[in-house]
């Protein structure tokens, strides 16, 4: 029995030490935990610029750890493509969230913080229209963000084709599809599946995914090597088909149709809501060039809601060419896409669209019938009824006709998905905390904080330390406790 008492009283001795060790190598380092780096991005849209700040620990073994959101802002005001005739306008626009972002970054980090600034598809379609306008929006938005303390790294416009496949990485890392943390702090390849990523913004929507099909347009294959694992990515991004853009696309077409007479019905706005126009709010855009009529743009008219489903489904499948393929298939306006395949995310205006479908009409969407059953709802529904419902959403409360029945047409008879391949569609805002977008996936890239080898296994030692020595602990603990009931019972029935 004195050996049994004796063997306890070591175990708990030693489980006492491991606990003294723990503690001493805690109050010894007198830095505390490390702290974090941060890159600010502003993604400046076709309507509107979000400043997203994000962090990450600061220590080298995780420089390819998780980058997590810190914090974001949203820029009051239009895109800075808006600014074309007001380029200072558009660097002033940015002042309040870069204001923001000095309180939201450590001071002493400022000097270190990497800032972008990205510009997408409503950049684009200036810089096709007016070279001159686009070069003097970016000088001028370049100055302002020079002169903040951070570590301005450019501000430049983005591809089509970066903005699908940064978005794309973005929601794979945060999603940790390529390469996650173990429990013990090692890096493992979880050996699952990447998501394809769907975008739509303002001016233009973006479809990107991995594919094992032969890409026959090289302008849509894309080759990734990320930790070590290499990707063939198809991507394509449709410039005009964006949700403002395809909104005044539609509104061209309408006219047409209706001879630019005084008062023209639009079956896609609901019964009792009208508005005045005038053409230039409708053919400023190179989206509407070839349609511009020979009218002087000056001229307004009404145009009148008439709530017809139907009617609108078939002026809103004119925005599409699906009869036009050059390859042995097609998504529309002859461009080639292989069969969609495995689960995709879908984000911005996608998101948008499907959430109002279903927290304000309340009709779930799981299969395509779903989409084209609610589109036709919200188009049979009154003025006055969408406004009991959303009081708060006025300004886009009329397009939600033509938005969810383009978002029906776009992902069904564009992109082929179906009753089977539909369902594998989650239509999200965020990943956890962080949102998802090419924001992400830009800053990653141009931080080279996703290698293309992988990171070796001995990251993160201190870490592994840590968690071995707290494992001892509790395992040595439990043990001493265990043997020590064990006796106790032992010797009261002996006692008996």
């Amino acid at each position: 029995m004195a050996r049994r008492v004796a063997a306890v009283l070591l175990l708990l001795a030693l489980g006492c030490l491991l606990g003294i060790l723990l503690l001493c190598l805690g109050s010894g380092d007198t830095r505390g935990p490390p702290g974090f780096k941060y890159g600010i991005v502003l993604d400046a849209g076709s309507s509107h610029t979000a400043m997203f700040i994000y962090k990450w620990p600061a220590d080298k073994e995780n420089d390819t750890g998780v980058v997590s959101e810190h914090s974001m802002c949203d820029v009051e005001g239009p895109g800075i493509s808006s600014y074309n005739t007001n380029p200072p306008g558009a660097g002033q626009s940015l002042v309040h969230c870069l204001n923001q972002a000095l309180k939201d970054v450590p001071k002493e980090k400022h000097v270190s913080t990497p800032l972008y600034l990205g510009a997408t598809a409503g950049m684009r379609l200036l810089n096709i229209t007016n070279h001159q306008a686009s070069d003097a929006v970016l000088n001028t938005v370049t100055a302002t963000l020079k002169s903040y303390p951070f570590d301005f790294r450019g501000a430049k416009i983005l591809s089509g084709e970066e903005e699908g496949v940064f978005g794309w990485v973005t929601a794979n890392y945060l999603l940790e599809n390529f390469i996650k943390r173990g429990w013990l702090g090692e890096w493992i390849q979880p050996k699952k599946k990447t998501l394809g990523a769907m975008d739509l913004g303002g001016a233009s929507t973006q479809i990107t995914f991995e594919t094992k099909d032969t890409i026959e347009d090289p302008q849509n294959e894309v080759m990734l090597k990320l930790y070590g694992q290499a990707y063939k990515v198809y991507t394509h991004s449709f410039l005009c088909y964006g949700r403002d853009q395809v909104l005044r696309r539609l509104l061209s077409k309408l006219l047409q149709a209706g001879n630019y007479q005084a008062t023209i019905s639009n079956p896609c706005w609901p019964m009792g809501y009208q508005k005045n126009l005038t053409l230039s709010s409708i053919y400023d855009t190179p989206c509407t060039e070839k349609e511009k009529p020979g009218i002087p743009l000056s001229t307004s008219l009404v145009m009148v809601g008439a709530g017809n489903g139907n009617l609108c489904a078939l002026y809103v499948s004119k925005l599409f060419d699906f009869t036009t393929c050059p390859f042995s298939r097609c998504s529309f306006d002859g461009i080639f896409q292989p069969d969609v395949s495995g689960n995709f995310i879908a984000f911005s205006a996608f998101f948008y669209t499907v959430d109002f479908i279903q927290t304000v009409m309340g009709r779930l969407v799981r299969l395509p019938s779903d989409l084209k059953d609610a589109a036709e709802t919200i188009c049979a529904t009154s003025w006055s009824e969408l406004l009991q419902k959303a009081p708060k959403m006025e300004k886009r409360l009329p397009d939600y006709c033509a938005i969810s029945m383009f978002v029906y047409l776009l992902t069904t008879k564009g992109y082929n998905f179906n009753n089977h391949s539909f369902p594998n569609i989650a239509f999200q805002k965020k990943a956890g905390e962080t949102s998802i977008g090419w924001a992400l996936g830009y800053m990653l890239n141009l931080t080279n904080m996703i290698p293309a080898e992988e990171p070796a296994s001995h990251k993160s030692i201190l870490y592994n330390n840590w968690v071995i020595l707290i494992l001892l602990f509790v395992f040595t603990t439990l043990t001493a406790l265990v043997t020590a009931v064990c006796l106790l019972r032992r010797s009261k029935s002996s006692a008996i």
